[in-house]
């Protein structure tokens, strides 16, 4: 009996033994099954063995859930799936981005036009306003969740959290304009300090003052400097006393240029500084930049391409570049629409259809040693200014100067803003004959003015420097240069571009028509002389464009309206037909009779006379045109217009540079394509050099004095 008592029992055990080998783990071979099926892990059974897991083992718990993850599982549903297993019924705990989230709704969020998202903190008493992608953001939200939980949120959570506070400051929240360093609101002016507190000075017509938080929103780029916090009682002799300028003009432009600088919209003149060096023409720039937006790096280089100034323009209000040597075309072209006001659109980084849009306008200061601006477009929106050398005996160390600037800078905010606010009260009745192409900037000088100077004396500055700048942009040009040369001599000419190609090369020269700057083909000329046309006509040179016959051949035609000035020296015709000079006490010219050149072409002949010049570029020494037959002679007019006498003209003979053996005057036959142009062009009555005749009483001569 014992013994069959002890076969059951020892049956029994081996029957448990074998049942215990039977049981399954549901965890064993779960990261296989997940990687095929993601649905594995939710299991009732692998529920219920993995918050087992978790309640006994956290460590094992959640080295597997990271496994799980890499397999492809939801580890956040899985969470949840557990939770509700293990009966917790107050689920997951919030997690670091949910925190973030909850933190960033004490900041008023808002989006600007361009749809980026910003938000108002309350900082210390103060509002201050960031980009929600700013560091500014990041640094006050990862602040906040450190004083809730005494720890440093994941660069994943945070990133997330950034993401739906964007999403809700797009949707959500309403769009307001964010400006940077100026600003206006309902016919205010707002001048932001870039203090600590965010402080802003209000300027109206009736003055202006210091606010704490002003209604417009501000935005802070890096390097932004603050300014001093304006003053009364100053004078604008004080700042004069700080900029090497050479004259009043030159001041008055200064100022009003500051002032442009403090209005919210442009155009923006851009002010153009060249000098020698010793003129100071790195710290005047710094000091005009300082007055209205400092910034921790005054003058930059000129950038290398499009998307390097459209950075530096959507940082500052300012743009100076200091020691420029050149503008490039595109630099030119991307200057003059900053200056104007002008959309700039870059691919944003790692995206395919996404762009950044820039539009604004900004004030720009270049200085060189060089005439650095050649391109009229960009001339007719600048200001040029041209320092001195400043002598030993007069400099000043640069930290004297600039404690001394310093020292004053309030005093001189505060009569630039006195400005301002006169010209905010006067600008609805100001108005002008004649506008400039700056135009709004020739009114807003000319509205301000009269709480500085008497009226008149901006326009007559600007006018003045506007017409100085004419002629250095003619004379920077080859084309303009050589336009304003051909037409010296006559009022009309007409052809095809490649005919005034070439004729424009046998003026100026093979040097100068083989040299990089010329145009290389008819229709480069096209658009070179379209540039110059706006300068020409300012000098009485029209350039039109249009086309004739049945083959509507393009043709030029470019006409004078009046004579050029000193600077463009016609070629001398022969003595014969050269009108004498008119003693008087304003062209110092003495009674003496002016003779072809002789040995001493460049001075006076043996008997004391003035020798006047034979030729303008490119005579050849002995040159003579070939003699056409006799029958070809014309016949003068005598009147009292031409100043011709009853002497008959006649052919080119052996004497083709002045007048023959008779003394009567030779007709040069192409004044305008012959290589050897001599003191006989033009000498014709009846066919001057041109499809036009030319203007009685225009000297064609030049004579050294």
């Amino acid at each position: 009996m014992s013994d069959n008592q002890d076969d059951s029992t020892e049956n029994l055990i081996a029957y448990a033994i074998d049942a215990a080998e039977d049981i399954h783990d549901p965890l064993e071979g779960l990261l296989e099954k997940t990687a095929i099926d993601p649905g594995a892990p939710f299991e009732p059974e692998v529920l219920e063995r993995l918050a087992a897991l978790k309640k006994d083992d956290r460590a094992a718990f959640e080295a597997l859930r990271a496994q799980l993850k890499k397999a492809g599982c939801r580890v956040t549903a899985l969470d949840d799936a557990i939770a509700e297993q293990s009966g917790d019924t107050g689920g997951r705990g919030p997690t670091q981005a949910d925190i973030l989230i909850e933190l960033a709704q004490s900041a008023e969020l808002f989006h600007a036009p361009d749809r980026t998202g910003y938000a108002d903190l309350d900082i210390n008493g103060h509002r201050e306003t960031w980009p929600i992608r700013a560091r500014g953001f990041r640094r006050w939200l990862a602040r906040r969740f450190f004083e809730a939980t005494q720890g440093a949120p994941s660069s994943e959570a945070l990133q997330s959290a950034l993401n739906v506070i964007e999403a809700k400051a797009h949707f959500d929240a309403p769009e307001r304009i964010v400006h940077i360093r100026v600003g206006a609101l309902d016919g205010r002016l707002y001048l932001d300090l870039a203090d600590e507190t965010w402080r802003a000075v209000e300027i109206d017509a009736t003055g202006w003052r210091t606010i704490d938080n002003p209604p417009v929103r501000f935005r802070r780029a890096a390097g932004m400097q603050p300014l001093p916090v304006p003053a009364c009682g100053g004078s604008l002799e004080t700042l004069r006393a700080f900029l090497n300028v050479q004259s009043d003009s030159d001041f008055v432009l200064v100022v009003a240029w500051a002032l442009a600088c403090l209005r919210n919209r442009g155009p923006y003149p851009v002010i153009v500084v060249s000098g020698e060096q010793g003129s100071a023409k790195s710290t005047f720039s710094s000091m005009l930049r300082a007055l209205v937006d400092p910034n921790a790096a005054p003058l930059r280089a000129l950038p290398r391409e499009d998307r390097d100034l459209f950075i530096a323009a959507s940082n500052g209000h300012v743009l100076a570049f200091d020691n420029v040597s050149g503008l490039p075309g595109w630099i030119s072209d991307t200057l003059c629409r900053l200056a104007s006001g002008g959309g700039f659109a870059l691919r944003q980084l790692y995206s395919d259809q996404d762009e950044v849009l820039f539009d604004a306008a900004r004030p720009v200061i270049l200085n060189g040693i060089e005439d650095i601006v050649t391109r009229p477009d960009l001339a007719d929106h600048a200001v040029f200014l041209t320092l001195e050398v400043i002598a030993e005996e007069r400099r000043r160390s640069e930290a004297e100067l600039w404690a001394a600037f310093e020292a004053e800078r309030p005093r001189i905010l505060g009569v630039l803003l006195d400005a301002v606010a006169h010209g905010i009260r006067r600008l609805p009745e100001t108005r002008l004959e004649k506008l400039p192409r700056m135009a709004d900037f020739a009114v807003w000088g000319s509205a301000c003015e009269t709480a500085l100077w008497p009226a008149g004396t901006f326009s007559s500055a600007y006018c003045g420097n506007r017409e100085e700048a004419v002629e250095g942009v003619i004379d920077a040009d080859p084309v303009a240069a050589g336009v304003r040369a051909v037409m010296s001599t006559r009022t009309e000419w007409t052809g095809t571009a490649a005919d005034l190609l070439g004729a424009l090369a046998e003026l100026v020269g093979e040097r100068a028509a083989k040299s990089k700057t010329w145009p290389d083909s008819p229709r480069a000329l096209s658009g070179r002389l379209r540039r110059a046309a706006t300068f020409l006509r300012k000098v009485g040179i029209e350039v039109g464009f249009g086309r004739e016959g049945r083959a509507r051949t393009r043709t030029i035609t470019i006409t004078r309206s009046a004579p050029t000035d000193v600077a463009a020296r016609p070629s001398a015709p022969s003595a014969s037909s050269a009108p004498a000079r008119k003693a008087s006490a304003t062209n110092e010219f003495a009674e003496s009779a002016a003779r072809t050149v002789g040995i001493d072409a460049d001075g006076r002949d043996q008997d004391g006379n003035p020798t006047v010049r034979a030729n303008a570029p490119r005579i050849s020494a002995g040159a003579r045109p070939s003699a056409p037959p006799a029958s070809s002679a014309l016949t003068r007019k005598a009147s009292a217009t031409n100043g011709f006498g009853a002497s008959t003209a006649r052919t080119v003979g052996s004497d083709a540079d002045g007048s023959d053996r008779e003394g009567n005057p030779t007709v040069r036959a192409n004044p305008l394509k012959n290589n050897a142009r001599n003191g006989a062009d033009g000498a014709d009555a009846n066919r001057p050099s041109g499809s036009a005749p030319e203007i009685a009483g225009v000297a064609g001569w030049s004579a050294r004095l």
